[in-house]
């Protein structure tokens, strides 16, 4: 939901996959090689699969920006500031008049920051500099900035939203404890060590190599510091499963030609990811239930009038997007889509 990593119109074609084990994690991006010939020699062939592999990467970057470009505005004027889930009690019932679905969005930072165990005004204190990787119009960015008095930097892949954080941080007179700028959560540009809370909220899904992808957020970790993902999984397997049914990777697939996404993983596949670089305190839960009622209410909102002008205001991209929604709730009913959070600390 939030920019870091996303593809241009011509992307839509590729044949993203899911991903079921990570045998070689670096490999949850796949490009089809179709065009290679079979008496290409071997050293040929991988130098076009690395070609191959960079282009559809670079692709992937150009279509996220793109994509929010051009839907950020829609979306802030419709649900504000904070491009993410709201949690919610299981079973509740919020209406679309409700206030209720921006205070779960807030309620979202809250409940990720107490499974993390950043809770108490001795643990809130150590927090001096947060990263926000994917940071949208820069809501979590201002909100934790403000919360812990600390310095926050927002990354993200779109100028746009980029511009619009930088603003609303003046407008709300934070521009001296938050900024924002473009760059790829995959290379980022800072030193080893710099924050004490990574954070990135619902961008893992846009990321080609989760490998890489984990390797950057506990590169920037300060020792001790905490690292919070919250993303869109696929369900875990099974034992004996080696790849979702081809039915659950059908609907994975049709919502990355819309969102622009990679390969999906699993928070168990995010688990071993962080349990090879030897953190510590990692832990993960499956949030489906507690936003089970934000992507009604996503539709509820699509079809009112001011939702519909909206929508047909900010184009194309917009439009596939409100289309492509109602294969999210059906992800999460059966079982194939999970909302996830991992976390863990960095050694001291």
């Amino acid at each position: 939901m939030e920019a870091t990593l996303a593809a241009p119109s011509s992307l839509t074609s590729l044949p993203f996959r899911t991903n079921s084990s990570f045998g070689s994690p670096s490999l949850l991006f796949r490009s089809p090689l179709s065009s290679v010939s079979m008496t290409t020699t071997t050293t040929a062939r991988g130098n076009v699969a690395v070609a191959a592999v960079a282009t559809s990467t670079e692709a992937l970057r150009k279509g996220i920006a793109e994509f929010y470009n051009e839907t950020s505005g829609l979306w802030e004027d419709i649900w504000g500031d904070h491009m993410h889930h709201g949690f919610y009690d299981p079973d509740s019932s919020v209406q679309l008049s409700d206030s209720g679905h921006r205070e779960a969005q807030i309620r979202m930072i809250e409940e990720s920051l107490r499974f993390a165990g950043v809770t108490d005004e001795e643990e809130e204190k150590k927090i001096k500099k947060v990263v926000d990787v994917g940071c949208g119009i820069g809501g979590s960015s201002r909100y934790l900035a403000s919360k812990f008095g600390a310095e926050c930097i927002g990354i993200t892949l779109s100028p746009v939203q980029a511009k619009r954080a930088n603003d609303l941080a003046a407008a709300q007179s934070l521009s001296h404890r938050v900024s924002f700028q473009v760059a790829d959560a995959l290379d980022q540009p800072f030193e080893d060590g710099k924050f004490d809370l990574v954070w990135s909220m619902e961008s893992g899904e846009h990321m080609p190599d989760k490998d890489k992808f984990v390797k950057e957020l506990v590169r920037v970790a300060a020792p001790g510091g905490r690292i919070i993902i919250v993303t869109w999984c696929h369900r875990n397997l099974s034992a004996g499963e080696k790849a979702l049914q081809p039915w659950e990777q059908n609907i994975l697939d049709k919502i990355c030609k819309t969102f622009y996404l990679p390969a999906w993983c699993s928070t168990d596949d995010y688990v071993k990811l962080l349990q090879s670089h030897s953190l510590q305190d990692i832990k993960c839960a499956d949030w489906s239930e507690n936003v089970a009622p934000f992507w009604p209410a996503v539709i509820r909102t699509a079809l009112t009038w001011n939702g519909l002008v909206s929508l047909l205001r900010s184009g194309m991209k917009s439009i596939k997007g409100a289309l492509t929604m109602p294969l999210m709730i059906e992800g999460y009913k059966k079982g194939v889509i999970k909302f996830g959070i991992i976390t863990c600390q960095k050694p001291l």
